[in-house]
């Protein structure tokens, strides 16, 4: 179930996405709230887990991670041992980053960074051996829009104001 937030809380989240090294007087004169009412806040927003972490962004390239792909994998079969096996090897390697059990046609889908095609090989292969039997892989070209924030509190996407949806304006017949 979704915390309740409100737009304070909003607010912060909002800067904390925006750059999450800001300190909390800065935070407190971005909401007009007190250093201590600052701190309170995104204190309780951790405790209910809104806030997971906060953590630097960093860029794969210049951290020595050229080659960043994206692998679709299917199990070989689908039971409750080779997920937990395939789930447990995916936590444990470094270089997949980020990784999404899915619906459709494949199982899982990996975000992968290494340093060279070899090392690339070398954690594919792994995949294949604890339950992967089919790795579709996508090489990343360029990154279009990084990881973005949440889009807490904004208006793209929704629907305008206006009468709801199958009744008429008034005055309409």
């Amino acid at each position: 179930m979704a915390t309740k937030i409100d737009e304070v809380d909003i607010k912060l989240l909002n800067e904390l996405q925006v750059d999450a090294d800001r300190t909390n007087v800065e935070l407190a004169r971005l909401t007009g709230l007190s250093p201590a009412a600052t701190l309170h806040r995104v204190r309780a927003l951790k405790e209910s887990g809104v806030i997971r972490i906060i953590r630097a962004h960093l860029d794969p390239d210049a951290a020595g991670f050229p080659l960043r792909v994206y692998v679709a994998a299917t199990l070989s079969r689908h039971d409750m041992r080779t997920t937990r096996v395939f789930d447990e090897h995916v936590r444990s390697v470094p270089q997949i980053i980020a990784a999404h059990n899915i619906a459709g046609e494949s199982d899982y889908l990996l975000s992968i960074v290494t340093r060279d095609v070899g090392e690339l090989q070398h954690v594919l292969n792994r995949l294949t051996a604890k339950g992967g039997s089919r790795l579709v892989t996508y090489l990343v070209l360029e990154e279009v829009k990084p990881p973005s924030p949440l889009p807490l509190g904004g208006t793209y996407g929704t629907r305008p104001p206006g009468p709801a949806r199958g009744r008429r304006p008034a005055g309409r017949r």
